[in-house]
């Protein structure tokens, strides 16, 4: 596995610190990236509170009075909580093995979706600009598998990358002020699903039934970083189908 040695610590407040690793979305960085989120999660220090993925970073946030009072003898020379927090990730970074590890089975979580009409009002401007039919936008949309980079914008809203380029659309000149809840969207050669409605400027093709962020779960959002996706095309009597039976 890449060792991506030039990892940049960048303060982030006074309880944070951003570990970055690269530029730009990696599909190797990104492998790295889940690689020294398992070791932070399996190796935790004492004061850390959680670490946050995102395309070429990884933020940890930590609790900077229990830093203070865990310092080993030799890290009491350090003059702040900052300096030790980095020496403690660049210790665990010593330690990330040469060889990619499993940690954990990669999931395929297949999404139904909806494709055009009120569910998907860009779909056609997206099919124009890159000159096809929105059915052929639609069968190149579902015959792909994305990869899940990071979750983040809006509560579980997922950053996917493995998009065709054939489909690739720029954002809308003009954001919407309101998104529905499970609209699918094409921004550049990216892919998301909007978990809530929130403002957006993203292509809308689709919108899917699914609940990608349910609040009251223990793992609220439905997607991780990490995760494989499969679009599947649904009819609209499918969507309301699936709304019944989720009660929406």
């Amino acid at each position: 596995m890449k060792k991506w040695r030039n990892v940049q610590f960048v303060p982030l407040g006074d309880s944070s610190v951003l570990m970055r690793a690269g530029d730009g979305i990696d599909e190797s960085l990104h492998r790295w990236i889940m690689a020294v989120m398992h070791l932070l999660e399996s190796r935790r220090f004492e004061g850390m509170i959680e670490c946050v993925p995102s395309f070429a970073a990884i933020a940890v946030h930590y609790d900077p009075l229990a830093v203070w009072r865990s310092r080993s003898p030799q890290e009491r020379a350090h003059e702040a909580v900052f300096d030790t927090v980095c020496a403690r990730l660049e210790t665990l970074l010593s330690q990330l093995p040469d060889q990619e590890e499993n940690s954990r089975q990669q999931r395929i979580v297949t999404i139904p979706v909806c494709y055009g009409g009120n569910y998907g009002p860009d779909l056609q401007e997206v099919a124009q600009h890159c000159g096809l039919s929105a059915e052929e936008v639609i069968s190149i949309h579902t015959s792909g598998l994305y990869l899940v980079y990071m979750i983040g914008f809006a509560p579980g809203f997922p950053y996917m990358g493995g998009m065709s380029s054939r489909i690739a659309a720029p954002r809308r000149k003009t954001p919407r002020t309101g998104i529905p809840a499970g609209s699918v969207g094409i921004a550049g050669a990216q892919t998301g699903v909007y978990p809530l409605a929130t403002p957006g400027g993203w292509q809308l093709i689709g919108r899917t039934p699914l609940a990608l962020f349910r609040p009251k779960q223990e793992m609220p959002s439905l997607l991780r970083a990490g995760d494989q996706v499969r679009f599947e095309a649904i009819n609209a009597g499918q969507f309301m189908e699936w709304e019944r039976e989720r009660g929406g």
